[in-house]
Protein backbone atom coordinates (compact mmCIF):
# COMPACT_ATOMS: atom_id res chain seq x y z
CA UNK A 1 0.00 0.00 0.00
CA UNK A 2 1.67 3.18 -1.35
CA UNK A 3 1.00 6.86 0.53
CA UNK A 4 -0.72 9.47 -1.06
CA UNK A 5 2.15 12.58 -1.56
CA UNK A 6 1.11 15.18 0.19
CA UNK A 7 0.26 18.72 -1.74
CA UNK A 8 3.55 20.80 -2.85
CA UNK A 9 3.69 24.00 -2.07
CA UNK A 10 3.53 27.14 -5.02
CA UNK A 11 6.43 27.77 -6.61
CA UNK A 12 8.99 30.08 -4.82
CA UNK A 13 6.67 29.73 -1.63
CA UNK A 14 9.86 28.68 0.50
CA UNK A 15 11.70 31.46 -0.75
CA UNK A 16 8.93 33.78 0.03
CA UNK A 17 8.64 31.99 4.10
CA UNK A 18 12.37 32.64 4.00
CA UNK A 19 12.15 36.21 3.61
CA UNK A 20 9.36 36.00 6.05
CA UNK A 21 11.05 34.32 8.68
CA UNK A 22 14.40 36.97 8.20
CA UNK A 23 11.54 39.24 9.28
CA UNK A 24 10.32 37.21 12.27
CA UNK A 25 14.33 36.66 13.41
CA UNK A 26 14.63 40.00 13.58
CA UNK A 27 11.36 40.80 15.24
CA UNK A 28 12.12 38.17 18.07
CA UNK A 29 15.54 39.80 18.58
CA UNK A 30 14.17 42.89 19.03
CA UNK A 31 11.26 42.12 21.29
CA UNK A 32 14.11 39.99 23.38
CA UNK A 33 17.03 42.67 23.65
CA UNK A 34 16.21 43.61 27.25
CA UNK A 35 16.06 40.06 28.27
CA UNK A 36 20.28 39.09 28.93
CA UNK A 37 20.61 42.93 29.67
CA UNK A 38 18.37 43.90 32.58
CA UNK A 39 20.81 45.02 35.09
CA UNK A 40 22.74 46.89 32.44
CA UNK A 41 19.13 48.76 31.76
CA UNK A 42 19.12 48.68 35.54
CA UNK A 43 22.08 50.75 35.85
CA UNK A 44 21.77 52.88 33.12
CA UNK A 45 18.32 54.17 34.03
CA UNK A 46 18.91 53.71 38.02
CA UNK A 47 15.63 51.59 38.18
CA UNK A 48 14.25 48.96 40.74
CA UNK A 49 12.58 45.90 39.95
CA UNK A 50 9.22 46.80 39.46
CA UNK A 51 10.30 49.67 36.67
CA UNK A 52 12.07 47.24 34.85
CA UNK A 53 9.51 44.80 34.32
CA UNK A 54 7.06 47.27 33.76
CA UNK A 55 9.44 48.13 30.91
CA UNK A 56 9.03 44.09 29.18
CA UNK A 57 5.04 44.25 30.57
CA UNK A 58 4.56 47.25 28.84
CA UNK A 59 6.17 46.27 25.28
CA UNK A 60 4.06 43.10 25.46
CA UNK A 61 0.39 44.97 26.84
CA UNK A 62 0.83 46.78 23.52
CA UNK A 63 1.92 43.72 21.85
CA UNK A 64 -1.38 41.76 23.31
CA UNK A 65 -3.61 45.38 22.33
CA UNK A 66 -2.86 45.68 18.86
CA UNK A 67 -3.29 41.92 18.28
CA UNK A 68 -7.18 42.34 16.81
CA UNK A 69 -6.50 45.84 15.33
CA UNK A 70 -3.49 44.28 13.34
CA UNK A 71 -5.71 40.92 12.70
CA UNK A 72 -8.47 43.17 11.01
CA UNK A 73 -6.03 45.38 9.22
CA UNK A 74 -4.35 41.91 8.05
CA UNK A 75 -7.78 41.26 6.25
CA UNK A 76 -8.43 44.86 4.96
CA UNK A 77 -4.33 45.36 3.65
CA UNK A 78 -2.73 42.35 3.36
CA UNK A 79 -0.20 40.73 5.69
CA UNK A 80 2.58 42.11 3.39
CA UNK A 81 1.87 45.93 4.38
CA UNK A 82 1.83 45.10 8.26
CA UNK A 83 4.94 43.36 8.12
CA UNK A 84 6.90 46.75 6.40
CA UNK A 85 5.16 49.02 8.94
CA UNK A 86 6.11 46.72 11.94
CA UNK A 87 10.04 46.97 11.44
CA UNK A 88 9.70 50.38 10.55
CA UNK A 89 8.38 51.08 14.01
CA UNK A 90 10.71 48.79 15.47
CA UNK A 91 13.35 50.28 13.89
CA UNK A 92 12.53 53.80 15.44
CA UNK A 93 11.73 51.99 18.86
CA UNK A 94 15.36 50.41 19.02
CA UNK A 95 17.05 53.82 17.87
CA UNK A 96 15.26 55.58 20.46
CA UNK A 97 16.46 53.09 22.85
CA UNK A 98 20.29 53.39 21.98
CA UNK A 99 20.03 57.38 21.90
CA UNK A 100 17.71 57.62 25.52
CA UNK A 101 19.07 58.30 29.03
CA UNK A 102 15.80 58.73 31.19
CA UNK A 103 13.25 56.16 31.71
CA UNK A 104 10.41 58.19 29.83
CA UNK A 105 12.43 57.94 26.36
CA UNK A 106 12.93 54.37 27.40
CA UNK A 107 9.45 53.21 28.18
CA UNK A 108 8.39 55.17 24.91
CA UNK A 109 11.47 52.86 22.38
CA UNK A 110 9.91 49.84 24.27
CA UNK A 111 6.16 50.82 23.39
CA UNK A 112 7.27 51.19 19.38
CA UNK A 113 8.77 48.12 19.66
CA UNK A 114 6.27 46.02 20.98
CA UNK A 115 3.86 48.08 18.26
CA UNK A 116 5.92 46.90 15.53
CA UNK A 117 6.33 43.60 17.04
CA UNK A 118 2.40 43.01 17.21
CA UNK A 119 2.32 43.43 13.13
CA UNK A 120 4.65 40.90 12.12
CA UNK A 121 4.01 37.46 13.70
CA UNK A 122 0.45 37.32 13.08
CA UNK A 123 1.01 38.65 9.12
CA UNK A 124 3.95 36.57 8.26
CA UNK A 125 1.63 33.47 9.64
CA UNK A 126 -0.96 34.33 7.51
CA UNK A 127 1.52 34.75 4.34
CA UNK A 128 2.46 31.23 5.19
CA UNK A 129 -1.45 30.11 5.38
CA UNK A 130 -1.52 31.84 2.07
CA UNK A 131 1.12 30.19 0.08
CA UNK A 132 1.75 26.74 1.26
CA UNK A 133 -1.42 23.13 1.14
CA UNK A 134 -3.42 23.08 4.41
CA UNK A 135 -1.71 20.03 5.19
CA UNK A 136 1.48 21.51 5.28
CA UNK A 137 0.83 24.82 7.43
CA UNK A 138 1.35 23.36 10.70
CA UNK A 139 4.53 22.22 10.03
CA UNK A 140 5.47 25.83 8.32
CA UNK A 141 4.10 27.36 11.37
CA UNK A 142 6.54 25.91 13.76
CA UNK A 143 9.42 26.06 11.15
CA UNK A 144 8.42 29.85 11.42
CA UNK A 145 8.33 29.44 15.24
CA UNK A 146 11.73 27.33 14.81
CA UNK A 147 13.66 30.62 13.13
CA UNK A 148 12.07 33.14 15.39
CA UNK A 149 14.24 31.22 18.34
CA UNK A 150 17.21 32.59 16.46
CA UNK A 151 16.42 35.86 17.05
CA UNK A 152 16.68 35.03 20.70
CA UNK A 153 19.78 33.67 20.05
CA UNK A 154 21.45 36.81 18.77
CA UNK A 155 20.09 38.93 21.29
CA UNK A 156 21.76 36.62 24.18
CA UNK A 157 24.89 36.27 22.58
CA UNK A 158 26.09 38.75 19.71
CA UNK A 159 23.73 41.60 21.10
CA UNK A 160 25.43 41.61 24.51
CA UNK A 161 28.54 41.06 23.54
CA UNK A 162 28.26 43.96 21.59
CA UNK A 163 26.67 45.69 24.06
CA UNK A 164 29.74 45.29 26.75
CA UNK A 165 32.13 46.07 23.94
CA UNK A 166 30.78 48.64 22.40
CA UNK A 167 28.58 50.24 24.54
CA UNK A 168 24.36 50.52 24.95
CA UNK A 169 24.03 52.86 21.94
CA UNK A 170 25.99 51.12 19.13
CA UNK A 171 24.36 47.34 20.56
CA UNK A 172 20.92 49.16 19.68
CA UNK A 173 21.51 51.36 16.80
CA UNK A 174 22.79 48.47 15.13
CA UNK A 175 18.80 46.40 16.29
CA UNK A 176 17.70 48.99 14.04
CA UNK A 177 19.89 48.73 11.15
CA UNK A 178 18.50 45.50 11.41
CA UNK A 179 14.49 46.46 11.34
CA UNK A 180 15.54 48.50 8.77
CA UNK A 181 16.88 45.70 6.68
CA UNK A 182 13.75 43.60 7.27
CA UNK A 183 11.66 45.92 6.29
CA UNK A 184 13.57 46.66 2.52
CA UNK A 185 13.52 42.90 2.19
CA UNK A 186 9.31 42.39 2.73
CA UNK A 187 8.89 44.95 0.24
CA UNK A 188 11.24 43.66 -2.40
CA UNK A 189 10.09 40.08 -2.12
CA UNK A 190 7.48 39.40 -0.11
CA UNK A 191 3.86 38.95 -1.41
CA UNK A 192 0.36 38.12 0.13
CA UNK A 193 -0.40 35.06 -2.07
CA UNK A 194 0.90 33.57 -4.93
CA UNK A 195 1.00 34.80 -8.80
CA UNK A 196 -2.99 33.95 -10.11
CA UNK A 197 -4.44 33.42 -6.64
CA UNK A 198 -7.47 35.68 -5.19
CA UNK A 199 -6.51 37.72 -2.78
CA UNK A 200 -8.75 37.31 0.15
CA UNK A 201 -8.20 40.89 1.29
CA UNK A 202 -12.05 42.74 2.09
CA UNK A 203 -12.73 46.48 2.73
CA UNK A 204 -15.43 45.26 5.11
CA UNK A 205 -17.89 47.94 7.63
CA UNK A 206 -16.57 47.90 11.40
CA UNK A 207 -19.95 46.09 12.07
CA UNK A 208 -19.27 43.76 9.92
CA UNK A 209 -16.01 43.21 11.36
CA UNK A 210 -17.16 43.09 14.83
CA UNK A 211 -20.01 40.39 13.55
CA UNK A 212 -16.76 38.48 12.41
CA UNK A 213 -15.14 38.56 15.63
CA UNK A 214 -18.03 37.40 17.42
CA UNK A 215 -18.38 34.13 15.41
CA UNK A 216 -15.35 33.22 15.86
CA UNK A 217 -15.49 33.82 19.16
CA UNK A 218 -18.71 31.84 19.35
CA UNK A 219 -17.35 28.90 18.33
CA UNK A 220 -15.56 26.87 20.90
CA UNK A 221 -12.83 25.59 18.50
CA UNK A 222 -11.93 29.01 18.31
CA UNK A 223 -11.86 29.19 22.23
CA UNK A 224 -9.75 26.10 22.77
CA UNK A 225 -7.17 27.95 20.60
CA UNK A 226 -7.62 30.77 22.90
CA UNK A 227 -7.15 28.83 25.79
CA UNK A 228 -3.95 27.16 24.79
CA UNK A 229 -2.38 30.26 23.61
CA UNK A 230 -2.71 30.97 27.10
CA UNK A 231 -1.51 28.63 28.90
CA UNK A 232 1.67 27.09 27.70
CA UNK A 233 3.90 30.34 26.62
CA UNK A 234 4.14 32.43 30.01
CA UNK A 235 6.29 30.76 32.21
CA UNK A 236 8.79 30.78 29.15
CA UNK A 237 8.41 33.84 28.27
CA UNK A 238 8.71 35.60 31.65
CA UNK A 239 11.81 33.04 31.94
CA UNK A 240 13.08 34.13 28.39
CA UNK A 241 12.25 37.60 28.68
CA UNK A 242 13.47 39.20 31.84
CA UNK A 243 13.59 36.85 34.86
CA UNK A 244 15.52 34.16 33.95
CA UNK A 245 19.16 35.22 33.99
CA UNK A 246 18.73 37.47 36.78
CA UNK A 247 16.75 34.29 38.75
CA UNK A 248 19.60 32.32 37.53
CA UNK A 249 22.74 34.52 38.98
CA UNK A 250 21.03 36.21 41.84
CA UNK A 251 18.69 33.60 42.77
CA UNK A 252 20.38 29.88 42.05
CA UNK A 253 23.86 31.31 42.42
CA UNK A 254 24.69 30.67 38.50
CA UNK A 255 27.56 32.58 37.00
CA UNK A 256 26.71 34.80 34.07
CA UNK A 257 28.39 32.54 31.27
CA UNK A 258 26.69 29.37 32.94
CA UNK A 259 23.13 31.57 32.66
CA UNK A 260 23.50 32.47 29.02
CA UNK A 261 24.36 29.28 28.54
CA UNK A 262 21.19 27.88 30.33
CA UNK A 263 19.00 30.43 28.30
CA UNK A 264 20.56 28.79 25.25
CA UNK A 265 19.57 25.92 26.17
CA UNK A 266 16.15 27.06 26.69
CA UNK A 267 16.33 28.25 22.76
CA UNK A 268 17.65 25.18 21.42
CA UNK A 269 14.90 23.21 23.36
CA UNK A 270 12.30 25.66 21.63
CA UNK A 271 13.81 24.58 18.44
CA UNK A 272 13.74 21.44 18.91
CA UNK A 273 10.39 20.85 19.92
CA UNK A 274 8.54 23.07 17.11
CA UNK A 275 8.79 20.48 14.12
CA UNK A 276 8.49 17.44 16.55
CA UNK A 277 5.23 19.27 17.25
CA UNK A 278 4.15 20.32 14.04
CA UNK A 279 4.49 16.80 12.76
CA UNK A 280 2.12 15.62 15.43
CA UNK A 281 -0.52 17.77 15.13
CA UNK A 282 -0.63 17.65 11.24
CA UNK A 283 -0.73 13.42 11.93
CA UNK A 284 -3.38 13.73 14.53
CA UNK A 285 -5.50 16.86 14.75
CA UNK A 286 -7.66 15.59 16.54
CA UNK A 287 -5.38 15.35 19.48
CA UNK A 288 -3.69 18.68 20.02
CA UNK A 289 -5.50 19.26 23.12
CA UNK A 290 -3.27 16.20 24.73
CA UNK A 291 0.03 17.86 23.47
CA UNK A 292 -1.22 21.55 24.82
CA UNK A 293 -2.53 19.50 28.31
CA UNK A 294 1.06 17.39 28.46
CA UNK A 295 3.24 20.45 28.25
CA UNK A 296 1.40 22.37 30.79
CA UNK A 297 1.73 19.90 33.22
CA UNK A 298 5.27 19.33 32.61
CA UNK A 299 5.52 23.06 33.19
CA UNK A 300 4.00 23.22 36.31
CA UNK A 301 5.55 19.75 37.77
CA UNK A 302 9.26 20.85 37.28
CA UNK A 303 8.96 24.40 38.33
CA UNK A 304 7.37 23.01 41.57
CA UNK A 305 10.22 20.63 42.19
CA UNK A 306 12.67 23.72 41.64
CA UNK A 307 10.66 25.84 44.04
CA UNK A 308 9.95 23.53 46.24
CA UNK A 309 14.02 22.61 47.35
CA UNK A 310 15.20 24.49 50.54
CA UNK A 311 18.34 25.76 48.62
CA UNK A 312 19.31 26.16 45.00
CA UNK A 313 18.40 23.70 42.68
CA UNK A 314 21.13 21.22 41.16
CA UNK A 315 22.12 21.85 37.59
CA UNK A 316 20.74 18.72 35.95
CA UNK A 317 17.31 19.97 37.31
CA UNK A 318 17.77 23.70 36.08
CA UNK A 319 18.70 21.85 32.44
CA UNK A 320 15.39 20.18 33.21
CA UNK A 321 13.46 23.26 33.66
CA UNK A 322 14.82 25.52 30.70
CA UNK A 323 14.33 22.23 28.68
CA UNK A 324 10.27 22.02 29.26
CA UNK A 325 9.92 26.36 29.75
CA UNK A 326 11.15 25.53 25.93
CA UNK A 327 8.33 23.45 24.53
CA UNK A 328 5.68 26.67 25.99
CA UNK A 329 6.58 28.79 23.12
CA UNK A 330 6.28 26.05 20.16
CA UNK A 331 3.15 24.51 22.22
CA UNK A 332 1.28 27.94 22.07
CA UNK A 333 1.32 27.70 18.35
CA UNK A 334 -0.98 25.07 18.06
CA UNK A 335 -3.41 27.27 19.07
CA UNK A 336 -3.23 29.38 15.64
CA UNK A 337 -4.12 25.85 14.41
CA UNK A 338 -7.68 25.70 16.13
CA UNK A 339 -8.14 29.16 14.81
CA UNK A 340 -6.91 28.11 11.40
CA UNK A 341 -9.11 25.10 11.44
CA UNK A 342 -12.60 26.62 12.83
CA UNK A 343 -12.75 29.90 10.73
CA UNK A 344 -12.96 30.60 7.33
CA UNK A 345 -10.36 32.27 5.39
CA UNK A 346 -11.47 36.02 5.22
CA UNK A 347 -12.04 36.24 8.91
CA UNK A 348 -8.81 34.28 9.47
CA UNK A 349 -6.95 37.40 10.54
CA UNK A 350 -9.29 38.74 13.46
CA UNK A 351 -9.72 35.19 14.70
CA UNK A 352 -5.24 34.68 14.80
CA UNK A 353 -5.18 38.28 16.44
CA UNK A 354 -7.42 37.09 19.31
CA UNK A 355 -5.68 33.92 20.01
CA UNK A 356 -2.24 35.85 19.99
CA UNK A 357 -4.04 38.51 22.78
CA UNK A 358 -4.20 35.44 25.17
CA UNK A 359 -1.06 34.58 25.78
CA UNK A 360 1.11 37.78 25.68
CA UNK A 361 -2.24 39.39 27.88
CA UNK A 362 -1.21 36.00 30.70
CA UNK A 363 2.75 36.80 29.84
CA UNK A 364 2.03 40.47 31.07
CA UNK A 365 0.39 39.58 33.83
CA UNK A 366 3.40 37.49 35.15
CA UNK A 367 5.80 39.83 34.27
CA UNK A 368 3.95 42.41 36.20
CA UNK A 369 3.41 40.19 39.38
CA UNK A 370 7.33 39.00 39.73
CA UNK A 371 8.77 42.43 39.63
CA UNK A 372 5.90 43.69 42.39
CA UNK A 373 6.36 40.63 44.64
CA UNK A 374 9.93 40.87 44.39
CA UNK A 375 9.87 44.51 44.96
CA UNK A 376 7.23 43.96 47.93
CA UNK A 377 10.18 42.12 49.93
CA UNK A 378 12.28 44.32 49.40
CA UNK A 379 14.30 42.33 46.97
CA UNK A 380 16.44 45.47 46.14
CA UNK A 381 17.94 45.26 42.32
CA UNK A 382 18.38 42.85 40.23
CA UNK A 383 22.05 41.79 41.26
CA UNK A 384 20.99 41.76 45.03
CA UNK A 385 17.46 39.21 44.54
CA UNK A 386 17.04 36.61 47.04
CA UNK A 387 16.17 32.94 46.45
CA UNK A 388 13.44 32.98 49.18
CA UNK A 389 12.06 36.20 47.07
CA UNK A 390 12.14 34.46 43.74
CA UNK A 391 10.21 31.71 45.30
CA UNK A 392 7.50 33.37 45.83
CA UNK A 393 7.36 35.83 43.34
CA UNK A 394 7.63 32.62 40.80
CA UNK A 395 4.61 31.24 42.70
CA UNK A 396 2.61 33.50 40.75
CA UNK A 397 2.07 30.96 37.85
CA UNK A 398 0.46 28.19 39.45
CA UNK A 399 -3.49 29.83 39.44
CA UNK A 400 -2.90 30.66 35.81
CA UNK A 401 -2.12 27.37 34.94
CA UNK A 402 -4.91 25.99 37.00
CA UNK A 403 -6.97 28.61 35.19
CA UNK A 404 -5.89 28.14 31.70
CA UNK A 405 -5.91 24.36 32.03
CA UNK A 406 -10.00 24.32 33.33
CA UNK A 407 -10.44 26.66 29.92
CA UNK A 408 -8.79 23.92 27.77
CA UNK A 409 -10.89 21.22 29.24
CA UNK A 410 -14.16 23.56 29.10
CA UNK A 411 -13.76 24.38 25.46
CA UNK A 412 -12.61 21.20 24.22
CA UNK A 413 -15.60 19.64 25.56
CA UNK A 414 -17.28 21.75 23.88
CA UNK A 415 -15.87 21.41 20.61
CA UNK A 416 -16.04 17.56 20.56
CA UNK A 417 -19.61 18.32 20.95
CA UNK A 418 -19.74 20.58 17.86
CA UNK A 419 -18.02 18.37 16.23
CA UNK A 420 -20.14 15.34 16.50
CA UNK A 421 -22.75 17.24 15.71
CA UNK A 422 -21.58 17.40 12.05
CA UNK A 423 -20.65 13.70 12.29
CA UNK A 424 -17.04 13.78 13.57
CA UNK A 425 -16.55 11.21 16.22
CA UNK A 426 -13.07 11.86 18.13
CA UNK A 427 -11.58 8.43 18.46
CA UNK A 428 -10.27 6.95 22.12
CA UNK A 429 -6.09 7.60 22.37
CA UNK A 430 -5.80 3.79 22.41
CA UNK A 431 -7.70 3.17 19.11
CA UNK A 432 -5.94 6.91 18.12
CA UNK A 433 -2.09 4.66 18.46
CA UNK A 434 -3.26 1.97 16.87
CA UNK A 435 -4.29 3.37 13.89
CA UNK A 436 -1.34 5.36 13.33
CA UNK A 437 0.52 1.84 13.54
CA UNK A 438 -1.65 0.49 11.49
CA UNK A 439 -1.18 2.83 8.91
CA UNK A 440 2.93 2.82 9.28
CA UNK A 441 2.93 -0.81 8.51
CA UNK A 442 0.45 -0.60 5.69
CA UNK A 443 3.50 2.26 4.40
CA UNK A 444 6.03 0.21 4.94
Amino acid sequence: MSAVAAPRPVRGAWFVFGIGAVAYVVTVLNRTSLSAAGIDASTRYGIGAGTLSSFAVLQLLVYALLQVPVGVLIDRWGPRRLVVLGAVTMAAGQLLLSLSTDVAGAVLARVLVGAGDAATFVSVLRISTNWFPPQRVPVVTQLIGLCGQLGQVLSLIPLVTLLHHAGWTTAYASAAGLSVLAAVLAVLVLRDVPPGADNPRSAKALSSVAGDLRASLRHPGTRLGLWSHFTTPFAGNAFALLWGYPFLVSGEGLSPGAASTLLTVYILSSAATGPVLGRLVARHPLRRSWLVLAIVASQALVWAAVLALPGPAPLPLLVLLVCVLGTGVPGSLIGFDYARSFNPADRLGGATGMTNVMGFLSSVVVLLVIGLLLDAQGAGTPDTYSLDAFRVAFAVQLPLWLAGTAGILVSRRQTRAVLARDGVVVPRVREAIRRDLAGRRGRG
